[in-house]
């Protein structure tokens, strides 16, 4: 397995993964329009450039020339200095063969080394199966909030963070 930093030509990579992961991810969770709203808005190339504009890194799992999953962070996020992991999904058919424990590791190496504290993020409440992974790669969750995103949506999230 690969991780690798994608660069600005490659963003359509996170856009595609995210399109053929996040129906199945929040089938049970969101309502399909719900998805579809923030797909286009979230993972729109316009909306990755600026992001990757303003330092933000994208990190693309690869095996054997097959995409498995991206990560997106951001250092100095927060008072501390704090890291945020903004995305991380893993198409269907890699979750379980550690991709995404190698991700995590990419960006918590990345950003100790960074002189960064903390890692950050936020996961959907009713995302149970998110929630476990992260406790077991160390995160805690330390508040919930519930973020207006337009259009009568909302993200109700657990923030969950990682000391490095």
């Amino acid at each position: 397995m690969i991780i690798r930093q994608l660069a600005k030509e490659e963003l359509s990579k996170v856009q595609s993964i995210a399109h053929r992961t996040w129906p199945s991810t929040f089938a049970k969770i969101l309502s399909p329009e719900q998805i579809e709203y923030m797909l286009n808005w979230m993972y729109d190339l316009k909306m990755l450039e600026s992001q990757l504009d303003k330092g933000h890194t994208f990190l693309l799992s690869e095996e054997n020339g097959v995409e498995l999953g991206f990560a997106g962070f951001e250092l100095n996020y927060s008072e501390g200095p704090k890291a945020k992991l903004h995305k991380i999904y893993l198409l269907p058919e890699a979750q379980g063969k550690g991709a995404g424990k190698a991700l995590i590791l990419e960006v918590a190496g990345r950003a100790k080394k960074s002189g960064q504290k903390s890692l950050l993020l936020n996961v959907n409440k009713y995302n149970q199966k998110a929630i476990d992974f992260y406790l077991k790669m160390g995160f805690q969750e330390i508040y919930k909030e519930v973020i207006d995103i337009g259009n009568g949506y909302v993200m109700d999230d657990v923030v969950m963070e990682l000391n490095l």
